[in-house]
């Protein structure tokens, strides 16, 4: 059936093409358009089989029907009139980017408030600034991001690049854009400073001012540092005193005594001596040991040869001193320069970057850096590198051995060279020494990439662990532990550490003396602390995710309670963990202790973690580290009073006078170890007051004696206590059998 009327509808329209073509034949083109337009003006709904001679005048925007298709078509819309293109609109910024000169300088992308985004320099501020503003002018993800939220845009025009160099330089330490690289400020480094002073010293430092003092650094090894000045010390005869001691000192110290100093403050001495010293100290630390060895054995040999044995002798002490410490060194190449070798690793927007500090063909610290969510191309990343690295007071190299070429590391060369006073060249190896030095760095930052990377999983599923085991809504990014502390009611603190994703945050560590609360009442105490935080979060807007509470049940439910009334407990997460207590007779040989509780809000028994799962490690970690915190400020606070009750009962001793004999002695024993002449030496201590100072610690002698034992039993368990590691979170590795180390710290919490 449907064959044949399949062959019916094709007969018909060969049919009706037949039809056509006969009408065309006959009578021309008339007559097709004739055809043409009576087709048109058939009605839209004539279907096969209706009269085709019915015809009706067409209305307007219907369509004739097709006599050759079974398909209705639908009506023809009204054509719209064309609509003329808008006129320009007066953007400000368009004019603004017309105006933009070709000189070199500095742009600053600022959003809809002005906040500076993003500084960059160019040598033609015109062409560089339009191509972030044209479509499709730079393709990079991070751009695309930024333009986004770019409404504005201010340029500084500099009379060269080397100009540019600096003035972007400054820019980005005033205005801190989110979009530049930012190093870790090197205060979180140790420098060493030679002070600017008539008889200079050698000191360790985390902060560089402009103080006219000489600043070398900063080292990437804290312990190789100060293991290099305890060195100096012993090796060459500076003096160590502060400035304050050295203008009121009538006699020599003893470190004189002992042959470590000359005793300037006192005592005439050689100048050239001592500055032939100070320069032999500044070689060893900057790395110059070969140099330094190869003059003080020739000293050591002219001393010799005019008899005077002793003064060979001290320096043959001096060098084998010296010789130890160059040993441990790594040695790279024997007659090589000052060097720094920049490695880059990168995978996506994830970067590490490192530099080798060579002096002298020995490999003497490394530092490293970790970027993120940074799109750049290598070559802007490491430009924006080495512009913050080199900006402050820091030792210039010979050569800056860098993995891809720099478009203008001839200014930069330029530039640095003149501040160094000599040549400083940049360098990409691509063959010899100078490469396989480029290849360690880049290594060394591949594997600091992939430690870095494991720590920050590693952290990540100790949080995620905390929060599974402890029934948490999130991942406690940002933890806060709280502790009271407090002797026989006397003297009651309280502490704060905080930790942000697993790691302590010292500088966000906080100390309460309590106010409101008279006595020993840990409940009313722990009240006030939290309501006093949670106060200056207000304030701040910025909130922890989870507290951690030293203590059981009643503790946590004071958190609780102020959690309500400042109805932060829905946002606030809030434990609390009771420390161990013993479970059978103490005096037995072997202690038994009780597991660590941990109480939750709503929730009647404790939740007890596995010994060596890493979410107990965390909590006990932080628990230790508040205890351990308030515990030292409850000290230093009776350390304070007991100085405060011995000295101020002594007549003539008033706040002056007792903190300038704390700050010349440093503390009350050695203040009660002194004589009556080195009590004397203090500003605003004459000798009848320094005797009479002295008659008075005789006399509490045995009061204080007692005192101080005490004293030297607190330290020892407080250094028992960080000993076994409490208090200092360290990242767990990825064995877990490593993990067993938690039980240790744990026995100790009784303490």
């Amino acid at each position: 059936m449907g064959d044949s009327v399949s062959g019916t509808g094709k007969r018909a329209a060969t049919m009706i093409r037949s039809a056509r073509s006969v009408l065309s034949i006959a009578g021309g083109d008339d007559a097709a358009q004739k055809s043409s337009a009576t087709e048109q003006a058939k009605p839209s709904n004539t279907y096969p089989g209706e009269d085709a001679n019915k015809t009706t005048s067409p209305t307007a925007g219907e369509t004739a029907p097709r006599f050759d298709s079974l398909v209705t078509y639908p009506e023809a819309l009204p054509e719209r009139p064309r609509e003329e293109p808008p006129e320009p609109s007066d953007d400000p910024l368009s004019h603004k980017l017309e105006g933009i000169p070709a000189e070199p300088g500095v742009y600053l992308l600022k959003d809809r408030n002005g906040k500076v985004l993003y500084v960059g320099k160019a040598k033609s501020l015109r062409s560089r600034v339009r191509a972030y503003f044209r479509e499709n002018g730079d393709g990079r993800m991070q751009v695309r991001f930024l333009m986004k939220r770019v409404r504005d845009f201010d340029t500084l025009v500099a009379r060269s690049e080397k100009e540019a160099l600096i003035l972007e330089n400054n820019l980005i330490k005033q205005y801190k854009p989110r979009y530049n690289i930012r190093l870790k400020d090197d205060k979180s480094y140790l420098s060493a400073k030679i002070t600017r002073h008539a008889w200079p010293r050698i000191t360790v430092t985390r902060r560089i001012v402009k103080d006219g003092g000489r600043y070398l650094g900063p080292f990437g090894s804290a312990d190789g540092l100060r293991e290099t000045i305890d060195v100096i010390r012993k090796v060459f005869p500076l003096r160590t005193c502060s400035d304050g001691v050295f203008r009121n000192r009538s006699r020599p110290c003893i470190e004189y005594q002992i042959k470590r100093c000359l005793g300037p403050c006192c005592l005439p001495v050689d100048r050239e001596e001592y500055d032939r010293h100070l320069q032999a100290a500044q070689m060893l630390l900057e790395g110059k040991n070969l140099e330094l060895l190869k003059e003080m054995r020739e000293r050591m040999k002219a001393y010799a040869e005019r008899l005077e044995f002793e003064e060979a002798a001290r320096v043959r002490d001096r060098v084998r001193a010296i010789e130890k410490t160059v040993e441990r060194q790594t040695v790279l190449h024997h007659w090589g320069g000052d060097q720094d070798v920049f490695g880059l690793y990168r995978q996506g927007g994830f970067i590490e970057a490192l530099v080798l500090m060579i002096r002298n063909g020995k490999l003497t610290s490394t530092q490293s850096w970790s970027f993120q969510d940074l799109e750049f191309p290598d070559e802007e990343v490491l430009a924006d590198l080495l512009t913050q690295y080199y900006s402050g007071v820091r030792f210039l190299p010979d050569e800056v051995i860098v993995p891809v070429a720099i478009e203008d590391a001839d200014v930069r060369a330029e530039l640095l060279s003149e501040r160094r006073g000599r040549r400083v060249e940049f360098v990409v190896p691509q063959r010899g020494d100078k490469l396989r030095l480029l290849e360690m760095a880049m290594e060394n930052a591949r594997q600091s990439f992939n430690s870095r990377r494991d720590n920050e999983n590693t952290r990540e599923k100790m949080l995620e662990e905390v929060r599974t085991k402890l029934h948490l809504h999130n991942s406690p990014k940002r933890i806060e532990c709280y502790d009271i502390s407090n002797l026989q009611g006397s003297m009651v603190v309280a502490s704060q550490v905080t930790f942000d994703e697993g790691e302590p945050q010292k500088a966000l560590y906080r100390r309460y003396r309590i106010r409101t609360v008279e006595g020993q009442d840990d409940f009313a105490s722990m009240y006030e602390v939290l309501s006093r935080r949670l106060r200056r979060a207000v304030e701040e807007n910025e909130f922890p995710d989870l507290w951690v509470i030293d203590g059981g049940k009643g503790q946590l439910n004071v958190a609780v309670e102020v959690l309500k009334e400042a109805r932060l407990f829905e946002q606030i997460e809030v434990v609390s963990i009771a420390k161990q207590h013993v479970l059978n007779d103490p005096r037995e040989r072997t202690v038994e202790k009780s597991e660590e509780r941990i109480f939750l809000p709503n929730r009647k028994d404790p939740i007890v973690l596995p010994k060596n799962s890493t979410a107990l490690f965390l909590m006990v970690r932080v628990r230790d580290e508040a205890h351990r915190f308030a515990i030292t400020y409850n000290r230093e606070l009776r350390r304070r009073a007991r100085l405060r009750s011995v000295l101020d009962d002594i007549e003539g001793i008033g706040p002056v006078r007792r903190r300038a004999l704390l700050r010349h002695f440093g503390s009350l024993r050695r203040i009660r170890e002194a004589s009556v002449e080195q009590l004397a030496l203090v500003k605003g201590v004459n000798r009848e007051l320094a005797a009479e100072i002295r008659r008075h610690l005789d006399t509490m002698s045995a009061l204080l004696d007692q005192e101080e034992k005490v004293e030297r039993e607190e330290d020892r368990i407080a250094q028992e206590y960080l000993d076994a590691g409490n208090g200092q979170l360290e990242l767990l590795p990825l064995e877990p059998a490593v993990v067993s180390a938690s039980p240790a710290a744990s026995q100790s919490t009784s303490e």
